[in-house]
């Protein structure tokens, strides 16, 4: 039985102080019913002895305090979950936006999941193709691992984020891959262009889209991508399938954390962020993995806008040390019409080395890669000089080097948003690109591998 209370005492913007209440827990969902029958909903953000602090997700314009009636339901906000998810495309609590029917749910998952048991995780070794030469050839994305995107304000990290979404796949596997896409706190603009993209590429038939607009409460925008874990951890760990979750972008999150930590009137953090931002952002980061007995896996790239293209601000800053490296995107190269204009060597993919070699990408991948990391350092390193001292004061191989770098930016890093290169066409033009240097400079691949890749000169 469902008790109603009508002992609302204050309402304060968003916030709700409900008295006299009775077990009443953190975190559990409430309605509250206006004398005009509308019923509008809510979350317990405090306990404290009988009286509860609740947090609307609509306005609360019209509430009447003494004839508004309040019910608590007794458990958490829950996801119904079916493999009818796919292709369809819900708002940032769950209901379907796309106009078709509710989801005929299998079972109700709480949205905070159940702790993955560290002896339980499988170490992630299984390379995933995105399709994108600077992330496969350079700074590879492996099953199970959390690899953000840094961007900043204005760059195309939306395109980015679609275009690995159709892409991404698990080479010379059978196995069922699936993408599971949170949009937080985005515009119309941005949710339109997601959804129009997916349908236009058919990419939408293996999909799950959560929008988060930038017009709803900022509860809401806090439970969007716990909603899209919470669909992932079912299709990956119940239905067996490989996922890939998107989340873009964790800023608006962290914004929404704050804002509703201010409501809270906690004490602030690091630039007014609550104190708990990490602990906050590890529950959601570390429910991607593999488990031993499990054949599914959740492997997740967070993408977030860095304040100012600051590093050091504090959301990119705790995700750095909760995630296995970071790929970050450079306004200089966007200003040049790079496409994608992803920095290569800044970025980092900490599992790298686990997922490539034979038998997983090709033999040669580990050498290419160091090679090419090496000899684009070298190549801006002598265009500098050449900005300041003048071409002619460059050797014959510090102006191959130069010349390399802006081929490799050219045609290595830059590839429109619509090619889908394999991991052999990537590795191929690396080897391409190499040519241009002589096979003496080429001191971090194995001999052999020069013999075998190579190619011959017209």
């Amino acid at each position: 039985m469902i008790k109603e209370y009508r002992t609302i005492q204050e309402v304060a913007g968003p916030l709700m102080l409900v008295q006299g209440v009775d077990k009443v827990t953190y975190n559990e969902l409430a309605e509250i019913e206006l004398p005009s029958g509308e019923v509008r909903r809510c979350k317990v953000l405090e306990v404290d002895g009988s009286n509860a602090l609740v947090q609307l997700f609509e306005s609360s314009a019209g509430i009447n305090l003494a004839q508004s009636k309040v019910r608590f339901l007794g458990h958490g906000i829950e996801l119904g979950v079916s493999p009818d998810m796919l292709g369809r495309v819900f708002d940032g609590m769950g209901h379907p936006k796309d106009g078709g029917p509710e989801i005929l749910a299998e079972q109700y998952l709480d949205i905070n999941g159940t702790p993955m048991n560290p002896a339980a995780r499988d170490y992630p070794s299984e390379f995933i193709q995105t399709g994108v030469s600077a992330i496969d050839g350079l700074n590879t994305l492996v099953r199970g691992q959390k690899l953000p995107i840094f961007s900043g304000s204005g760059l195309p990290h939306a395109q980015l984020a679609a275009q690995i979404a159709r892409q991404a796949q698990v080479p010379g596997s059978d196995a069922k891959f699936a993408v599971v896409f949170a949009a937080i706190g985005i515009t119309f603009e941005e949710a339109d262009f997601f959804v129009s993209d997916f349908k236009r590429t058919g990419a939408i038939d293996r999909t799950v889209l959560f929008l988060n607009l930038a017009n709803d409460p900022a509860i809401e925008r806090i439970a969007t991508p716990r909603m899209a874990l919470t669909a992932a951890e079912y299709l990956a760990f119940e239905q067996g399938m490989h996922v890939l979750v998107i989340l873009t972008d964790i800023t608006n999150y962290a914004e929404a954390l704050r804002e509703v930590s201010a409501a809270r009137k906690e004490v602030p953090g690091r630039r007014g962020y609550p104190g708990y931002l990490y602990t906050d952002l590890a529950t959601m980061y570390e429910r991607a993995g593999k488990l031993l007995d499990k054949e599914g896996s959740i492997t997740m790239v967070p993408i977030l806008s860095m304040p100012e293209d600051d590093k050091t601000h504090p959301i990119p800053d705790l995700t750095g040390y909760i995630t296995e490296g970071q790929i970050i995107l450079s306004r200089e190269l966007y200003r040049k019409d790079i496409t994608p204009p992803i920095d290569v060597l800044p970025s980092l993919s900490r599992l790298k080395d686990k997922g490539i070699g034979k038998g997983k990408t090709r033999e040669d991948h580990a050498g290419t890669m160091n090679q090419l990391f090496a000899a684009y350092a070298r190549g801006k390193d002598a265009k500098e000089l050449m900005t300041i001292l003048g071409e002619a004061a460059l050797t014959d191989t510090d102006k191959l080097y130069a010349q390399f770098a802006d081929a490799f930016e050219r045609e290595y890093v830059s590839q429109g948003y619509d090619k889908n290169r394999t991991i052999e066409e990537t590795l191929d033009l690396g080897w391409k690109l190499l040519s241009i240097l002589p096979k003496t400079e080429l001191k971090r691949i194995k001999p052999e591998f020069i013999d075998k890749y190579y190619p011959a000169k017209d």
